[in-house]
């Protein structure tokens, strides 16, 4: 029985693993996060088109491009030609407020469409979810240590979703990410540069 499902959900398993691995290297600061987590999002989009998780869908297509754009940021250190680490930071205020409007708008926009034009049945929390994944990529890509903070808010409410559309495998991965998100904010503390921006 447990084979039978394994083989039936080889690229949930598969997606789940990539995604332990990613978190790993992101914890450590790796570059190498991006190119496993390039891998971990072309896997999701197949599980999420699947269960008909359309946001998600979106936020994995957004993965790839930010993906892209946070290896270059690490590598170069957030500056053209330049070979020095980008360091972690924190957020200033009016980022933060902007960031929190940006959430706003756009999970009342995606969970509109969702609600109206796709087979969804979940498009609120999609959306809410969805829209604060996109920001702590982008988070992410910046090294902002506020990352980790959204990070434990959106993987503990996936669990809860995947609970509820029997994605098993994610299910483990989400619950191990939210511990995974509490290690990676203190571990990236103690590398917080008290510059914001």
């Amino acid at each position: 029985m447990i084979i039978d499902w394994f083989f039936r959900n080889w690229v949930e398993v598969a997606g789940a693993l990539t995604g332990l691995v990613a978190i790993y290297f992101q914890i450590k600061e790796k570059v190498i996060f991006w190119p496993v987590s390039l891998v971990n999002v072309i896997l999701y989009i197949f599980v999420y088109f699947s269960a008909r998780l359309y946001a998600e869908v979106s936020l994995q297509l957004y993965y790839l491009v930010v993906s892209i754009y946070g290896w270059y940021l690490w590598q170069n250190g957030g500056l053209k030609g330049s070979k020095k680490e980008l360091p972690v930071t924190s957020c200033s205020r009016i980022l933060l407020i902007k960031l929190g409007v940006a959430f706003v708008l756009l999970s009342i926009f995606m969970a509109f469409l969702l609600h109206n034009y796709t087979n969804t049945d979940v498009p609120v929390i999609d959306a809410l979810v969805t829209s604060l994944s996109f920001i702590a990529t982008w988070l992410l890509a910046k090294k902002k240590i506020e990352n980790w903070i959204v990070w434990i808010f959106v993987d503990a409410s996936c669990v809860g979703v995947y609970i509820y559309k029997e994605l098993y495998a994610t299910i483990v991965l989400f619950a191990v990410l939210t511990v995974l998100a509490f290690i990676g904010y203190n571990q990236w503390k103690k590398h917080l540069q008290c510059t914001t921006e």
